[in-house]
């Protein structure tokens, strides 16, 4: 049976942590439940953790009916530390979302739900993430449904460690056209908004991109009443860049 752990960064009591994780438990899963015990989004994968005397907090939880664990700590610091046993054994794979708002596009570099698979797949351990698109999301289980689909052939192509990046339009499930593989966009879903600094701070809003997405990118499928995958890799080496003349330089 293949091992899972599972964490998001919406948090213990979300519902897309539920969502998936039934769609782990309908897949046949072995499953680990350990996620932040409160919201955590947009920390990216930042290590972070409350500690007591060098103690990783933990709260016992229950998700879909499994036993589960509240962490005090960001995803990706759950997902570092479980895929070296914290919570039992070394997971096989693990699933990380379903996230409360989309995760496409460059965007991704921000992400909880993303970092957290991120910091699997450099543990050599590969990664779902899965994203409900819509600033207030409603249509979980149209990502259930989606998410059933996508796992059961993420089980059937583990053999290398990356990460399948699954976003889910916000509609209803009979709308629902299917899954299409996508490019990232080169812009986000959200876009930041800087308004004009007052005396000791500064205003950052954030809202809907409306832009027109690139064909074959994500934000288009997600448009186009599609779900997307799109195949993320960890940080490695840049191609195409001549560091020649920088290499050996040192000070006059």
């Amino acid at each position: 049976m293949v091992r899972a752990l599972l964490t998001n960064d919406d948090g213990i009591s979300s519902l897309g942590l539920a969502t998936l994780a039934r769609a782990a438990l309908e897949a046949g899963l072995d499953l680990t439940i350990a996620a932040p015990h409160q919201e955590r989004s947009g920390s990216g994968a930042a290590l972070s953790a409350v500690e007591d005397d060098g103690h990783l907090l933990v709260d016992h939880a229950e998700v879909a009916g499994v036993p589960a664990l509240a962490v005090h700590a960001s995803p990706a610091m759950i997902a570092f530390v479980g895929v070296q046993g914290a919570f039992g054994e070394r997971p096989d794979i693990v699933l990380s979302g379903v996230n409360h708002g989309p995760n496409a596009g460059h965007a991704v570099l921000h992400s909880g739900t993303v970092g957290a698979a991120l910091t699997a797949v450099t543990q050599g351990i590969p990664a779902m993430a899965v994203s409900l698109d819509g600033a207030d999301p409603q249509n979980f289980e149209t990502a259930g449904t989606a998410a059933v689909l996508a796992l059961r052939w993420f089980l059937d192509h583990r053999d290398v460690a990356y990460v399948l990046n699954l976003n889910v339009p916000d509609i209803a499930p009979g709308d629902l056209k299917g899954i299409r593989r996508a490019e990232p966009s080169t812009f986000g879903a959200v876009q930041a908004v800087i308004g004009e600094p007052g005396e000791g701070f500064v205003t950052v809003t954030f809202e809907e991109s409306h832009g027109e997405p690139e064909p074959g990118t994500d934000l288009a499928a997600l448009r186009a009443g599609w779900a997307s995958v799109t195949a993320l890799g960890p940080p490695s080496p840049a191609g195409g860049v001549d560091l020649s003349s920088l290499d050996g330089t040192a000070p006059a």
